[in-house]
């Protein structure tokens, strides 16, 4: 199991590892945002409409509804802001899990959807918006991760962007030449294989996660959970390792004198 995920979330990156991580965390999303919207109603990890539906609402006097679009929004920015300041943490204390604690965080979240989402949807008036701010905070947390690591290259919540650049590769790609070689438009193919792999990575994510949620309900989140949690596990054994084979300082301590 280590090989096959050796160097996924790593702190010394390769292209090839962030497109490998990129796709499983598209998969993640996408099986999240899908069976979020059967479970609650709402897409969770597109920013564009939720603020859009605020407007709307706003307008229409759904005030309520509003609200909790709002806390939406706060939600995923405070996801985002909260990898921020464990990869950083973890940079200033220079641990092999930096990247991976963010990580770690949403598959705690995920179980505890997983495990207790069908208790709380009984009580649906009052956990449903909190189970959509709850779904957006994660979507933030791991946009943001894959964000830091790729040096803004992918992002893995929503698709808008990564559309937008297949389509650019796709224009370069069938662009008829008649200028001299130093002057042609060339399409990125590597980039353009990227953009398809992280398209159909969400677009299965989410085939499984509607699927799992129509005939498995909550505890479809649990194997997502599982996902995570693998791909957290081998930087931080090595970062029990490295505690583990430290030096212990046994230099006696200088105590003050009690007179």
């Amino acid at each position: 199991m280590f090989p096959l995920i050796h160097g996924w979330t790593a702190i010394q990156r390769t292209t090839s590892a962030n497109a490998r991580l990129g796709a499983v965390l598209c998969f993640v999303a996408g099986a999240t945002n899908a069976g979020g919207f059967l479970a609650v109603g709402r897409y969770t990890s597109h920013m564009t409409g939720i603020v859009s539906s605020i407007a709307d609402d706003l307008v229409l006097g759904h005030l309520a509804v509003a609200a909790t679009g709002a806390f939406s929004l706060l939600a995923f920015v405070m996801g985002a802001m909260c990898t921020a300041v464990l990869v950083n943490w973890g940079f200033r204390h220079q641990l092999r899990s930096s990247y991976t604690l963010p990580l770690l965080l949403e598959s705690g979240m995920l179980l505890v959807f997983g495990l207790f989402g069908a208790a709380l949807n009984s009580m649906a008036s009052i956990f449903v918006p909190l189970t959509v701010v709850l779904l957006c905070f994660m979507m933030g947390l791991q946009n943001a991760v894959i964000t830091k690591i790729s040096k803004a290259d992918i992002r893995t919540t929503h698709i808008t962007g990564l559309v937008t650049d297949l389509g650019i590769e796709l224009g370069k790609l069938f662009y008829i030449n008649r200028t001299p070689q130093a002057t042609r438009v060339l399409a990125d193919r590597s980039r353009l294989r990227l953009q398809l792999i992280l398209i159909g990575g969400f677009f299965a994510g989410g085939l499984v996660g509607a699927l799992g949620f129509k005939y498995g309900g909550y505890i479809t989140t649990l194997p997502l959970a599982g996902l995570l949690w693998m791909l957290c596990l081998r930087p931080l054994l090595d970062d029990l390792r490295h505690v583990a084979a430290a030096p212990v300082d046994t230099t006696p301590s200088q105590e003050s004198d009690p007179r």
